[in-house]
Order: structure tokens, then C-alpha cells, then sequence
């Protein structure tokens, strides 16, 4: 068997490079939503708890423990059989960078003005990423994919595993000092239907002639 799922063979630029911009975005977004400060999303609130506990041994930036919790929940999809695409491996690789840069361009901002402005930028455009590097059919993240091989394996429903996942990963970044507030619930408000209505305008369809 293949260690890498295999590569849709029609439309290959678009999705390489709806990928990558998807991809990129992502890790902005993620940049943008610490920066707003008013709370972050489960697994980024994760993120930053356990990236600031290690502090106290190792400094690691907030790119490197996503990168590295990314490659751990890759892991897990070995025992559930899940094959990854090589938009799975992009994910992994690209995404704690991007955010590493964003974080290192963009300052603390002052007011709640800015704050809100950033939430409302960093939901929005999380959804757009999330419907770019889906829609490309490479593959999806370690975390959805982990999310889809419980489901794979019996052990429920999508609503129920996401939930279960999303309330464990959020419990434990709290636990551990990750920032959760307002932002954290416009986030899981927000986040479903966003990409409930982009997901299907972009994603990446056969050609006629395929």
C-alpha cells in the first residue's frame, strides 16, 4: 500500500495552488486570532497552553508545538488506517511557520476596536483557508483526518467525535494557561456555517474530459 493517498490527476495547478494559499492563510488567521487576544479556538487554545508550559523547559515558539502536536496526531492515524495526502504533509509542514511569521509581523494590538476587528478577520479567513485547502482534495489536516478515522472506526457520529475531540483538546489548553473567551465561542459559533456555505464554491471538481 502507498504511504501517501494519490493525486487527483485532473485540475493539478489549481489544487496545488489553492492549497498552498489555503495553507498559508490558515496559519495567518491563526496569527491574527492570538493577536486579538480575546480567546482562541480549541486546538489553538491547546497550542498555546502546552506551548507555554514547555516554555518553562524548552523554548519552543508557538509554530514549532503546533508543527510538533501535528506530526504526534499524524501518528495516531497509523493504528486507524488513515492514509494521508500530500496535503496532509503540506498541512504539517507550512502551517506553524506561517503563523511563527505572522505573529512575528503583526504587534499586540491596542483597544478593543482592533481586537474585535481581528476575531472578525481571523474567523472569516480561518473559514475561507479551511475551504481553500479542503476544496483542493489533497488530503486534510492531521486533526480532521483524526477526526474522520474515529468516525471510520465506529466510534460515532461526526457531530459526536469532532465534539468530543474539540470539548477534550479545549479542556486541556485551559488546564494548561491557553487563552479561552469570547473568541473561543465566535469561533465554534462562526466556524461551522462559514464553511458550510464556502466549501462547496470552492471545491476542486473533475474536468469534463477526466
Amino acid at each position: 500500500m502507498r504511504l501517501l493517498a494519490p493525486v487527483p490527476a485532473d485540475r493539478r495547478p489549481r489544487r496545488f495552488g489553492q492549497l498552498l494559499v489555503g495553507l498559508v492563510l490558515y496559519g495567518v488567521t491563526m496569527g491574527l486570532m492570538v493577536r486579538a487576544a480575546v480567546g482562541l479556538d480549541p486546538w489553538d487554545a491547546f497550542h498555546q497552553g502546552l506551548t507555554r508550559q514547555l516554555q518553562h523547559v524548552v523554548p519552543l515558539s508557538y509554530g514549532t508545538v503546533i508543527t510538533a502536536v501535528s506530526v504526534l496526531v499524524l501518528l495516531a492515524w497509523i493504528p486507524l488506517r488513515q492514509r494521508p495526502g500530500i496535503g496532509t504533509v503540506a498541512n504539517t509542514l507550512i502551517i506553524g511557520f506561517t503563523t511563527d511569521a505572522t505573529l512575528a509581523l503583526v504587534p499586540p494590538v491596542p483597544g478593543l476596536g482592533w481586537q474585535v476587528l481581528l476575531l472578525v478577520a481571523a474567523v472569516v479567513g480561518n473559514a475561507t483557508a479551511g475551504a481553500l485547502y479542503l476544496g483542493a482534495g489533497l488530503g486534510p489536516g492531521p486533526r480532521d483526518g483524526l477526526m474522520t478515522g474515529l468516525v471510520a472506526r465506529g466510534w460515532g457520529s461526526v457531530r459526536r467525535v469532532r465534539t468530543c475531540i474539540e470539548l477534550s483538546v479545549l479542556a486541556v489548553g485551559w488546564v494548561l494557561g491557553g487563552a479561552v473567551g469570547v473568541g473561543t465561542v465566535v469561533y465554534a459559533l462562526g466556524i461551522g456555517p462559514l464553511l458550510h456555505l464556502l466549501l462547496p464554491r470552492l471545491v476542486v471538481g473533475r474536468s469534463r474530459a477526466a
